[in-house]
């Protein structure tokens, strides 16, 4: 795969040297031109030396602060962290009906995220709550992310507005500029709009999280054959010049602020023209995106538990698996979109968001691997049990009975004595396990002077107060 490695990025230095990227808007133009960077029309044009020098100013890993410290958590290097479903405005149920997603369906995926052992952040767009003014719904979502959580946060997306209110909120929960500049307290995506732009909601996202050292992801998500060429070679090349221009641009910013590589680039149906995540071609995206990015000592985001099916299904199923699978393996430092998606991250599901709990810990236990030493290869006692004989009754066997196999919480096994097939078990246990997990949540503790000093924040700027009291 090195040549492969080698051949793409040759390709992307080349695009952004003779195509360039096109950024709308001015001041970041202006940050450009300051730094000796050909702009012509509103397209920069980047010499090799240029990319890679500013890239470099980036660093290769970066710890996010929870207002809980114990979920402190380094993104990049090898570190492998999770985060949920993102940007679905619509949830379906287990029968396959859809429905507009709620406020009151973001704060209920807030608590279950808070209640999961598999997530280290929460936040940003769950959900896209329908029933709240857009455009307050992302310093509402914050606010709730904050007073339910004490988790790392995601941010939510916008343009100036956005950023800087949600800057103003994370000073009256954190501190001053500068204690947010010593410890980046919130990420968030900033999509670049393929082929080869920037629009300007990004930038201004950028440019705001970027002067207040707050991570952003730039995150390309190009479809072959659509918003990029049908060939993989051919998005993926323009996938990564496109990353590495916005990451350049961050660095010219604030020399030295963390950043994502981002890589979200798909196939496209080009029977359908639909896009198909939970496709072969999608996996080789999120492969080559990791190593891109570890090659260019980069944190990395892309993958999740993704897929093309319109209801939790067996398709829902493998395709996921396949995908989350790859993202482990690659070491994905970031994986969005780990729990919850479906119809190729349109929609959200609450039996899926248990069933991808499940996916992660198959995976992650097989990953883990296991101990192979004299007592784990047990030789001693294969000899004492011999041929013919049993290994039930044997105090090896109960010494490792507990923690030696993969105990699932969704699959079932045995015999089915309730139910009238698998799926009706299972989807059972899924229940059961999203009831424990919501009636098993609890409030984190907070201050009541932040939360009523956001509260004045938010009625200030116009957001009804009263749907979250």
């Amino acid at each position: 795969m090195r040549d492969n490695i080698n051949n793409i990025h040759k390709g992307s230095m080349k695009i952004l040297e003779e195509v360039g990227i096109k950024f709308h808007h001015e001041e970041t133009l202006e940050i450009l031109r300051s730094n000796d960077i050909k702009v012509s029309d509103n397209i920069a044009y980047f010499k090799r030396d240029q990319i890679m020098k500013w890239c470099n100013e980036a660093p290769n890993k970066f710890t996010l602060y929870a207002r809980n410290p114990k979920y402190n958590i380094e993104i990049g290097e090898e570190n492998v962290e999770f985060a949920p479903g993102y940007g679905a405005a619509c949830i379906v149920d287990i029968d396959g009906n859809k429905r507009s997603s709620l406020y009151d369906d973001y704060v209920k995926f807030i608590k279950i995220v808070h209640q999961s052992d598999s997530f280290n952040i929460n936040g940003g767009i769950i959900v896209e709550p329908t029933d709240i003014d857009i455009k307050n719904s992302a310093p509402v979502m914050l606010y709730s992310t904050i007073t339910h959580s004490d988790k790392c946060l995601m941010g939510g997306a916008g343009g100036l507005r956005e950023a800087e209110i949600i800057m103003n909120m994370l000073k009256i929960t954190f501190g001053s500029k500068e204690e947010l500049k010593k410890k980046p307290r919130i990420i968030a995506i900033v999509n670049t709009t393929s082929p080869l732009m920037f629009d300007k909601n990004s930038l201004e996202t950028m440019l705001v999280y970027a002067k207040h050292n707050q991570p952003v992801i730039v995150t390309p998500a190009a479809m072959t054959g659509m918003t990029a060429p049908v060939t993989l070679a051919g998005t993926i090349a323009l996938s990564n010049a496109e990353a590495l221009a916005g990451i350049a641009v961050a660095q010219m910013i604030n020399k030295g602020c963390p950043v994502v590589y981002g890589f979200q680039s798909s196939r496209a149906d080009m029977r359908t023209g639909s896009c198909s995540l939970g496709s072969p071609g999608t996996g080789w995206c999120i492969a080559y995106g990791a190593r891109l990015a570890k090659e260019y000592g980069l944190p990395c985001r892309g993958g999740g538990a993704n897929n093309d099916a319109k209801t939790v299904s067996v398709q829902s199923g493998y395709e996921s698996m396949m995908a989350m699978m790859i993202s482990c393996q690659e070491k994905m430092n970031l994986i969005i979109h780990s729990a919850g998606v479906l119809d190729s991250n349109g929609a959200m599901s609450y039996e899926k968001f248990i069933i991808d709990l499940e996916i992660t810990g198959m995976i992650k236990n097989y990953l883990d691997g296991f101990e192979i030493n004299d007592d784990t290869l047990a030789v001693d006692l294969i000899k004492e049990v011999g041929p013919g004989g049993e290994f039930l009754s044997t105090e090896h066997t109960i010494k490792y009975c507990r923690k030696e196999p993969f105990k699932p919480e969704v699959s079932h096994r045995g015999v089915l004595k309730n139910f009238k097939d698998t799926n009706e078990a299972n989807i059972s246990n899924v229940k059961k396990k999203l009831d424990k997990m919501l009636n098993n949540y609890e409030k984190p503790d907070i201050s009541l002077d932040i939360k009523i000093k956001l509260l004045k924040y938010l009625k200030s700027i116009g957001a009804d107060v009263k749907q979250m009291m």
